[in-house]
Formats: C-alpha cells, structure tokens, sequence
C-alpha cells in the first residue's frame, strides 16, 4: 500500500505551510528520511523527509502551493507496485476526525526550538551537514533560499569556488554533490543559456549554434556523467541521473537560466525544469526523449560500440535528415572525441539503463503538462531515433515546431532556424 507524504505541523500555531521546493521528482527514488521538499511558514523554514522508502509520485502540491497541515501532497509506492492513474482516494469521510499529524513541537517539557532571522543564520538541515562535513561556517554563506535561507545547492556553490574540480578534504562526492563538466563562454547581463547534450555526445554538440548565442550573453554547456569531461559515475535509473544533473545545477547558483536540451539532454532538461520551476526562464526541448516509449535502440548501439570511423559513420548518418551532412572529416572527429575505451563501455552502461530492451522506460508527459515557463519542442520529421509524433503529447501552451526535412540533430542540421527559435 501506499504511503502518504503529509504536510506537518512545525509551528504550534501553524494552520498551513507554503511547499518552497521539492528537493526530488516523481519517479524518483527515495529513502526513508531523505528530504522531499522545504515548507515555509511566518515562523519556520524547513525540509520535510521521506516517511518511507520507496517510489515517489502523485505529486499534488507544486512550489509556490500552500496548503493546510494534514493534507496529502504526495505518495510513496513500493518499487514494483502498481502506480493507479489517479492519485489514491482517502477514505476518510469530510466528517471524519483530521488525520494524526506529529508535531514537532508536541508539548512545553519537549520543545523545539524554531530558527528564526534574529537567532541564527537561518539553513536546512542538509545544508548545515553538508557545511560541517566541508568545514564551512553557514553564516559565511550567502543563502537563496526564503528569506535568505541557506540551501544544499548554496553550500555546494561555495564548495565548488574553494575547489571547482575536486572535492575538499572530507567530502565525499555522492549522488547529491558529484560535479559535472560544465563549458562556459559569452558574457554580459542577459540571462545565461544552459544547454544539455544528448546519450554519446558531449558539449562539442553545440558548437553549430554555441557563437552566436554567445555573442548575445552566458553560455554553459554542460557535460552528462560518463561524457566529456564528467566523471564517469554509477547511474542505476534515470531518475538517479536526475539528481546529477539537479546537484550540477544547484551548485552554479543562478537566479534564472534559459534551459535548451537535445534527446536525452531534453528529457533532463524538462526534468529539471519541474523540479526546480522559478529557476527557469524559457525551455526548449530539440528531439526530447521521455514523451514516448518507442526508441531506436539500433542507432544507439550502434554508435556506443563503433570502435573506428568506417563502423560509426553508417549509424551517424541514420541521426540526420539529409545523410551528406556528415562528412568523412565530421565523423572522424567524433570518433576522435570517442577514442577512450572506457568512456564508450559506460556510455554502452548507461544507455542499457535507460533503455533497455530499446524501450524509454520514463514518462516526462505529466511533467510537460505541469510546466508554468514558456516552453518549445523543436523535431524533426525525418527522426530515425525517436518518433516525432511524441510531441503531439504536449498540451496547447507548449509552441511545436516541426520541420519537414530535419532529423534527430535540428541544432546541427539547421542552426540558424533553430537559433532564432532560442
């Protein structure tokens, strides 16, 4: 059976708490006491944690959502069981008693003491960790959260401006802090771009569009575990390689960003975009993965193991509409990019992960519908990987931009129509 994730009482007044982040997405896995997501009332800030471990999803109560102490706003299943359509029904009646709900500040003998602006620099409990652990002061450390409260993602930050390539001593990088490769280029005022490349690429995909759109201000590029120059990490589900990718991102600590993602970059992307919704500006998914569960795995394979120029090239020409657009020197670049053995074993890993048996075994859809920003997918009619027709899936206030003749790489096929959609 499943088990609610309820709101809970912190405050001894407290009637209702405003949901400031979720921490995690649905689908992802979690532990019991890992935290879900902050809450935010007139007198405390805090995470709440996972009641148990298992499968979270039915997310009801979204950022920015306040809702009364008590209430269900999300669910956790057991992995493996059967997830309704539908959230769960609760079978108490509107005349029942209200649910039992543990105050955390239960009686006058046991009282916790509620941080507030004037007592202590005000932090999650993860955060405070995560400084101790890297033997920084929380006070030190210039808080985004609600009223300046300091989050993971803002001692991560500043763990990565003392060491931005490796860890301080007595961290250990896990699935929470692992950093990233991130290529950054342009500068200026304007809202920074960040765009994330697809299964077997690396931020060199970018280069037909990455000029010009740094001309106009930031661009990062930032680099998937096992590509480029990341860290060739465990990735156990695509959730888990979410919460990569979310660490990566809180720990550049930007206010606002314009995500644009390619395939599995764009599934990362909307992804990100859920989870962390008043950081982005604009999204642009170009051949998003996750909409869908049909996926050439043929062309992916097929290129993960290729070991010279004359085995890539066949399969590189099925990811473009018009196939003399890779040329012999085009190929060989990517296969220099491609030369380290290793790297292309864990890419092989991790594309076995995500699709296996050529299947995409996550559904970003109820994610797309959920998205507040503006939004656009941009495909190729002539995509050999991955079906166009699962943009039709979005709902109507996401912009659709089909091109009759492109394939799966839109941004190297045509980067001037892409670009101006950007």
């Amino acid at each position: 059976m499943p088990i609610e994730v309820i709101l809970p009482k912190v405050d001894m007044d407290m009637e209702s708490g405003t949901i400031s982040a979720w921490h995690v997405a649905e689908g992802d896995i979690v532990t019991k006491g890992d935290p879900l997501f902050d809450i935010e009332t007139d007198k405390a800030a805090m995470e709440i944690e996972s009641p148990a471990s298992g499968v979270l999803h039915h997310i009801i109560a979204t950022e920015g959502n306040t809702v009364p102490i008590g209430q269900t706003v999300a669910w956790v299943f057991d992995k493996g069981e059967a997830v309704p359509d539908k959230p769960p029904q609760n079978d108490k009646s509107e005349t029942s008693e209200a649910p039992h709900v543990p105050s955390l500040i239960s009686t006058p003998e046991h009282t916790t003491e509620i941080p507030t602006t004037t007592q202590k620099t005000r932090a999650t409990p993860a955060a405070r960790k995560l400084a101790q652990d890297a033997g920084l002061s929380v006070a030190d450390i210039q808080g985004t959260g609600p009223r300046d409260r300091v989050q993971s993602g803002d001692v991560r930050a500043s763990i990565q401006t003392v060491s931005p390539s490796i860890a301080p001593a007595g961290i250990t990088w896990d699935t929470a802090t692992a950093p990233l490769n991130i290529v950054r280029t342009g500068a200026g005022d304007a809202t920074p771009q960040l765009l994330i490349h697809g299964l077997g690429a690396d931020a060199n995909a970018w280069a037909q569009i990455e000029k010009s759109i740094a001309a106009k201000g930031p661009v990062l590029r930032l680099e998937l575990p096992c590509h480029g120059k990341s860290p060739r990490l465990q990735v156990e589900s695509f959730a888990h390689l979410v919460t990569h990718i979310r660490a990566a991102f809180d720990a550049l600590n930007m206010n606002t960003v314009r995500l644009v993602g390619h395939s599995l970059g764009a599934a990362l992307a909307l992804a990100l975009a859920d989870t962390r919704p008043r950081n982005v500006e604009r999204l642009t998914l170009i051949s998003p993965a996750g909409l869908g569960p049909q996926i050439n795995g043929d062309i992916l394979s097929g290129i993960a193991r290729a070991t010279n120029k004359q085995s890539l090239g066949p399969w590189l020409r099925q990811m473009v509409g018009d196939p003399s657009l890779i040329t012999d020197n085009y190929v060989q670049a990517v296969m220099t990019a491609r030369k380290d053995p290793d790297m292309r074993s864990a890419q092989t890993t991790l594309q076995n992960t995500l699709f296996a048996d050529h299947t995409q075994g996550f559904d970003l859809t109820a994610a797309l519908h959920r998205l507040t920003c503006p939004t656009r997918i941009i495909f190729g009619k002539k995509d050999q990987v991955i079906p166009w027709s699962h943009a039709l899936r979005a709902p109507g206030h996401v912009s659709l931009n089909l091109f009759e003749d492109l394939g799966h790489m839109p941004q190297f096929e045509a980067p001037n129509a892409v670009q101006a959609h950007l």
